[in-house]
């Protein structure tokens, strides 16, 4: 069984996929609708607990993620968090906050 298969889909009528539409033989694009995301601001990010890292040779998002939450799957919470889209965009020596409980850490970010 899908793991999509219980998520609810729409259909994207919009002209940008036109083209892919045309060129795919496709009649609808098919898309899970993305749950919406914001940077936690200053009175948010002083209501959760974190530990300061600093980014060194051999940092990885998921590396942090499983040494803290026991899950390298939420990497993408401690990105986020920082507002890092990937790991290219952290430089050698920068700090960054890990959101040391992971369930805080979901509710800040409106999930």
């Amino acid at each position: 069984m899908s793991r999509y298969k219980s998520l609810e889909t729409m259909i994207n009528d919009s002209d940008h996929y036109k083209k892919l539409k045309e060129k795919r033989g496709l009649k609808d694009v098919v898309q899970y609708p993305v749950v919406p995301l914001h940077n936690p601001n200053l009175a948010q990010r002083l209501m959760i607990a974190t530990e300061p890292h600093i980014w060194s040779t051999g940092d990885h998002f998921y590396k942090l993620a499983h040494q803290y939450y026991g899950d390298s799957r939420y990497w993408w919470v401690i990105a986020w968090y920082n507002g890092y889209p990937t790991e290219g965009d952290i430089k050698k020596g920068a700090n960054i906050d890990i959101p040391l409980d992971l369930v805080d850490a979901l509710t800040i970010l409106g999930m």
